[in-house]
């Protein structure tokens, strides 16, 4: 049974949405990594259970968070993307990132990680936009190539 839940708060509704480590997970790599395949949220280094997995992108669908893209009706033709509400997600991604990026000593980052805390640090609004923006053409390649 499906009971829909009343919130008093904007912050308990978002938690609710996005307060697992996995849906933040899927999203920053849908968005950012621009994976799209089942198989590639499974292969993250996070290494998500394909139950679990299963469970949050259904959880994403519902919430309109993602669609699915399924131009073929087969499993290996399936794609998942983020709406424009997913991708709204993206500067709570980003501040989660520098949280945690500026607690880490900089001399355990990789080479990657350094540029990305640069990056954020240099001018955070040009980083998000860049990285929306470079989604946005990821996701209309994606859709005329289907």
């Amino acid at each position: 049974m499906n009971v829909k839940k009343n919130y008093t708060c904007a912050i308990a509704k978002s938690i609710n949405l996005l307060g697992d480590k996995w849906s933040l997970l899927i999203l920053r790599d849908a968005i950012l990594h621009k994976k799209s395949r089942f198989k590639e949220f499974k292969s993250s280094k996070e290494k998500i259970a394909t139950n679990i997995l299963s469970n949050r992108l259904k959880s994403l669908l519902e919430a309109s968070l993602i669609v699915k893209l399924n131009p073929l009706g087969t499993k290996k033709s399936t794609r998942y993307i983020a709406t424009d509400k997913g991708i709204s997600t993206l500067p709570i991604i980003i501040d989660l990132y520098s949280f945690s990026i500026d607690s880490i000593d900089e001399s355990i980052l990789n080479e990657s990680q350094i540029k990305i805390k640069q990056a954020i640090t240099s001018d955070r609004n040009l980083f998000e936009e860049t990285k929306k923006n470079e989604y946005l053409n990821f996701i209309q390649e994606l859709k005329s190539s289907l």
